[in-house]
């Protein structure tokens, strides 16, 4: 399939994958290109990087070369704003074309990377991403490789494709996609006599109108309302009338009798998806639904820890995604981050 040649012997003859040169420090990349004629000024670049011999590809029925199947495995798999890159020394990358957030099936990717000799590498999904960001990396091993695993990949994208159909909670249509961020109106209250009565200065605000904004969406109006359950709720019922999105209600959330948030929010009619999250910091974190809008009672911990169980569950919500409970529990792996 592939005949040895001396690269002195080689000129004419056409390269049957690329060839790589990495000078120690300044450069790593293709020196030549997979099906490169070879010129007889082409002999000393490619005795500097060791090759002596190259190889003429002589593929049988039956197989293929390493780039071909790279872009067959990244073809089956692309989804909804997601680019391919052309196959460079093997491999082929599905790139973001949007900012948006990621959603890559995690069961179909090990089963791929259970197959001998197939690679794919990719990031997690749920993860923001901007424009031109990797999601996924695919390539094979060897240089020629049986087209039968390659089909394989292809059957099993099919099967997994099926699988999503009958899993609507999983707010996926493809198995590696970017759903894009709808900007979203959002109501903040900010409880707490302290800062009704003007003793502090609320510090949640301006960051929860940064957060929010980075997702394309805007806080339309921060109301303020004191430790009385009855206030709260009033406030909720007003932001329900106006129309927004979503209704973030901040501080009151600890165990103290005096923090009257998570009660309010259930007395408002809120449906609660869970009060509490396994994940540190952000575990006093409260999700729920009224009707169809979100309501999230954040913990004062968002004010100043850069990443919480808000920064997880927030860019879902921008993305049109609803949070259930499987959601919350899928925090606890990996959600400690401080203490």
């Amino acid at each position: 399939m592939l005949r040895e040649v001396k690269v002195e012997d080689a000129v004419g003859m056409v390269l049957a994958h690329d060839l790589t040169q990495i000078i120690p420090g300044r450069f790593k990349g293709r020196l030549f290109r997979k099906g490169h004629v070879i010129r007889e000024d082409d002999i000393p670049a490619l005795l500097n990087i060791g090759k002596e011999h190259i190889y003429a590809m002589e593929l049988k029925d039956g197989f293929l070369h390493e780039d071909d199947a790279a872009e067959r495995i990244a073809r089956a798999v692309e989804g909804a704003n997601v680019e391919l890159t052309e196959p460079h020394e093997g491999k082929v990358t599905l790139k973001s074309a949007i900012h948006g957030l990621a959603k890559i099936y995690k069961p179909f990717v090990d089963d791929v990377n259970d197959i001998d000799q197939v690679i794919m590498s990719s990031i997690k999904t749920n993860t923001v991403v901007k424009p031109g960001q990797p999601l996924v990396g695919t390539r094979v091993i060897p240089l020629i490789i049986e087209e039968a695993k390659i089909q394989r990949v292809e059957q099993l994208a099919e099967h997994h494709r099926q699988e999503l159909t009958l899993h609507a909670n999983l707010s996926m249509r493809h198995l590696v996609e970017v759903k894009p961020f709808r900007p979203m109106k959002v109501g903040l209250i900010t409880t707490g006599s302290e800062v009704y009565k003007g003793r502090i200065q609320d510090k949640f605000g301006p960051v929860v109108r940064q957060k929010v904004a980075e997702f394309g969406s805007r806080v339309i109006e921060q109301r303020l309302a004191p430790d009385d359950s009855e206030a709260i709720i009033g406030e909720i019922r007003y932001f329900l009338e106006a129309g927004v999105d979503l209704i973030l209600v901040t501080g009151g959330m600890s165990v103290d009798p005096d923090d009257r948030t998570p009660g309010a929010i259930k007395k408002a009619g809120a449906r609660i998806v869970s009060y509490g999250t396994p994940m540190l910091p952000g575990s006093m974190l409260l999700i729920g639904y009224l009707g169809e809008t979100p309501i999230m009672g954040l913990p004062g911990c968002v004010m100043h820890d850069p990443y919480t169980s808000f920064d997880v569950l927030l860019p879902r919500i921008c993305a049109g995604e609803t949070i259930v409970r499987e959601d919350i529990t899928d925090l606890g792996y990996g959600g400690l981050l401080g203490c």
